[in-house]
């Protein structure tokens, strides 16, 4: 599969076990990498749904003079948003719970910025997932963050966990985008690459 990639070493930029799970199931070598120290911040004037790409593109432009001739990256950035208001990975248990609590009951985008990068080919996209959650009793708010600590997720939730079977009424889109990685577009895009 993917014979047109067997000229690259492949890396992923990404601290993430699930992006690395979900790449792994595409079955091609790969490396997990991470420099760390990557500006994520983005100006106040773009669009929301435009962040994920931004701060993606942004983190590939760090990896590029580290590269070399046959390498290839893939970075990606996740976020929640609901109006116009972004929920990235909580800092507290405190404010995971705000996160669920905000969420419970409504609907939401997960919007994810994915960039593949060689020293001279760049392809970036984006894909946008609707989730709507149920009402989200405290008490089981609480019970997920003690017992699964989603402090390392966009809007403080991990969709194949505990939460997703008790809370996510529907889906719009790709489900493991909202685990952090458009699996099928990416292979899409790696195709053609």
């Amino acid at each position: 599969m993917l014979e047109n990639l067997k000229k690259y070493h492949i890396l992923l930029a990404s601290k993430s076990p699930r992006r690395r799970e979900l790449l792994s199931e595409l079955r091609i070598q790969f490396n997990p990498i991470s420099i760390g120290g990557i500006d994520e911040s983005y100006p106040d004037n773009i669009p929301k749904v435009d962040v994920p790409q931004y701060i993606a593109d942004r983190k590939a432009d760090a990896y590029l003079s580290f590269i070399t001739e046959n390498e290839m990256v893939i970075t990606a950035d996740t976020l929640v948003i609901k109006d116009e208001h972004i929920f990235g990975k909580p800092h507290s248990e405190d404010e995971a719970f705000k996160m669920l609590m905000e969420l419970s009951g409504n609907v939401h985008l997960v919007v994810t910025g994915v960039c593949i990068v060689t020293k001279d080919r760049r392809i970036s996209f984006t894909s946008t997932t609707e989730v709507k959650f149920s009402n989200i009793s405290e008490e089981d708010a609480r019970y997920y963050i003690d017992n699964f600590r989603p402090l390392d997720k966009a809007g403080s939730y991990g969709i194949q966990e505990w939460i997703g079977c008790i809370a996510v009424e529907w889906i719009k889109g790709s489900f493991y985008n909202v685990m952090g990685l458009p699996i099928h577009r990416l292979y899409q895009e790696l195709k053609i690459f």
